[in-house]
């Protein structure tokens, strides 16, 4: 399996592109803010040719290029339904002031075909099968997508991709619209510690880890770990 990306031009938010191997399609995860040229170059580099987009969540800086991508190669977009809206209006899952820093009014547009995600569904999509995991807290519609790692760079059995629902040392925000901690607490102790410690976990922003690095050394994990009922 071949994993690779780009970091978007703000928020630092982490493009991947998941495919079998070069030469093969691909699949595209949250196309954020500046990043068509940089993956145009990826995916030539590669020989890939892109089958789907999936959104980890509806956040502005992981959708933003979503439909200059997928209407440029007619391809779908995935998505949790909890956050669907957000593709069409983005300033609903944004502070304001965060609305405010993008100047108002969003130029924006949904993409034309979109398919919603389901909780424990399998998608078979580039040679790839993708797991499902509705892990919201950071949004409604927060998802971790599951994959066999076998063959990878990373020689894991399963590579997790997080979205803004676990980093390295760290957990995504909740005090946006639609966030909740206790739903998030709840997301980490369902979804999160049932993995296996060698799960490679690229997140939707900053460096890969591991569960087992992070059920050792995530605060928020540790916590759990230790108290796995406290506070839910």
């Amino acid at each position: 399996m071949l994993v690779t990306g780009v970091e978007a031009q703000a928020f630092g938010t982490n493009c991947y592109v998941v495919a079998a191997g070069p030469g093969e399609q691909c699949l595209i995860v949250d196309p954020g803010i500046g990043v068509l040229d940089r993956l145009d170059e990826v995916l030539t580099e590669h020989r890939l040719v892109p089958a789907a987009v999936l959104l980890t969540h509806g956040h502005l800086d992981h959708t933003f290029s979503v439909a200059p991508v997928c209407g440029a190669r007619g391809i779908t977009a995935y998505v949790h339904p909890a956050d669907r809206e957000m593709l069409a209006d983005p300033a609903k899952g944004l502070s304001m002031d965060l609305t405010q820093l993008f100047g108002g009014r969003l130029p924006y547009s949904e993409p034309d075909d979109v398919a919603e995600l389901t909780d424990g569904a399998t998608l078979t999509l580039a040679g790839l099968e993708v797991t499902v995991d509705h892990a919201p807290g950071h949004t409604g519609g927060s998802v971790l997508f599951r994959l066999p790692g076998v063959g990878s760079e990373f020689e894991a059995d399963q590579v997790c991709l997080s979205g803004d629902v676990l980093f390295a040392g760290s957990i995504g925000r909740t005090d946006l619209p639609g966030g909740s901690t206790d739903t998030m607490l709840t997301s980490l102790r369902d979804k999160i510690l049932p993995l296996a410690d060698d799960t490679v976990v690229l997140p939707g922003h900053g460096p890969a880890t591991t569960i087992g690095r992070e059920r050792a050394h995530n605060p928020y994990l540790r916590e759990l770990v230790a108290a796995p009922r406290r506070g839910l």
